[in-house]
């Protein structure tokens, strides 16, 4: 087993290191991604300890018409018996006249089950399909041949294939998005392959704080962005023997892209988060009107906590 893990990570490597010519429309963009990676590696879902929903609403460039506005919503469970978790997600993304829907369902098997370290694998299958409305066209030519009239949908078979490592302190993560479009020639009405790989150092040895710094780097074509990001959880004595509870998050954010991102979350209660996040961007002439974007995290207990490794220890809960 662990081979067969391992010639599938080389081959997520052989494809993160290429340049293939793709589609030409770029992966969603989110913000609190540092939050819930599963939009771009479906290895991420395999946590031990709890049913996981998770939905974010993503308002682009606020004030200017057409827009891009992101919703998305996921939700997963972990099989204990089966070594496996399954997932459903939908994202929706609206450009202009444009509109996006990409429904997945997403496996992922847990390789490696220790005490204090795990290696998963997963997959996300689905479709991704574009529609355009001509009837929002407002064009000062009417009868440009660069307006795409006739084009109502177009459909296609989606997959995104990854790998997650972790340990104590680390989180190790490397992905490929929209397997499907590997090779194919360009078209303004598909999206194009993607390749991620992060690594996440998270420290729970503190009283009163703990904190997360995660590097990542994603690769389209020839364009390559690096992002280094830092959270910190503020946490709240509760006077319980599990220690204290986190309450609230800070965080920060900056791209190679020449952008910025403040995070910002609150724990509810001790399983329901709400965040925020807002993108500033430093780019001369790049409009600088604002980017929000709001989450709901919720997580349920698993039924099977007694069995888990994570879930004994509470100041990790938010880490997975």
């Amino acid at each position: 087993m662990i081979q067969r893990f391992f010639l599938l990570l080389s081959v997520i490597s052989l494809n993160f290191i290429s340049c293939e010519r793709a589609f030409s429309q770029a992966d969603i963009s989110m913000s609190t991604h540092w939050f819930n990676r599963t939009s771009y590696n479906p290895a991420s879902i395999a946590r031990l300890d709890y049913v996981y929903l998770f939905s974010n609403v993503r308002g682009q460039w606020t004030n200017i018409e057409g827009a891009p506005t992101v919703f998305n919503v996921q939700v997963s469970d972990y099989v204990h018996s089966l070594r496996s978790a399954f997932g459903l997600s939908l994202i929706s993304d609206q450009i202009g006249v444009t509109q996006t829907l990409n429904p997945m369902l997403t496996y992922a098997f847990r390789i490696s089950n220790e005490s204090d370290w795990s290696l998963s694998l997963g997959l996300s299958a689905g479709v991704f399909s574009r529609s355009v409305n001509g009837s929002l066209y407002n064009p000062v030519t009417t009868i440009d041949p660069l307006l795409l009239y006739n084009i109502n949908n177009v459909s296609s078979p989606d997959a995104n294939l990854g790998a997650e490592f972790q340990n104590n302190n680390f989180i190790f993560g490397i992905s490929t998005t929209h397997l499907f479009s590997i090779g194919k020639p360009e078209n303004l009405f598909q999206n194009t392959n993607h390749r991620y790989g992060y690594l996440i150092y998270k420290n729970s040895n503190i009283d009163l704080f703990n904190y997360n710094v995660g590097l990542q780097v994603v690769n389209r074509n020839s364009l390559t962005v690096m992002e280094a990001n830092t959270i910190i959880h503020l946490k709240r004595q509760t006077g319980l023997s599990n220690g204290a509870r986190e309450m609230l998050d800070l965080g920060l954010t900056y791209r190679t892209s020449k952008q910025m991102t403040f995070l910002f979350g609150i724990n509810i209660t001790s399983n329901f988060k709400v965040g925020y996040s807002y993108d500033q961007s430093f780019v001369p002439g790049f409009s600088q009107n604002s980017t929000n974007e709001i989450i709901l995290e919720y997580r349920i207990p698993s039924k099977a906590a007694s069995i888990c490794f994570q879930c004994r220890e509470e100041q990790n809960y938010w880490y997975h």
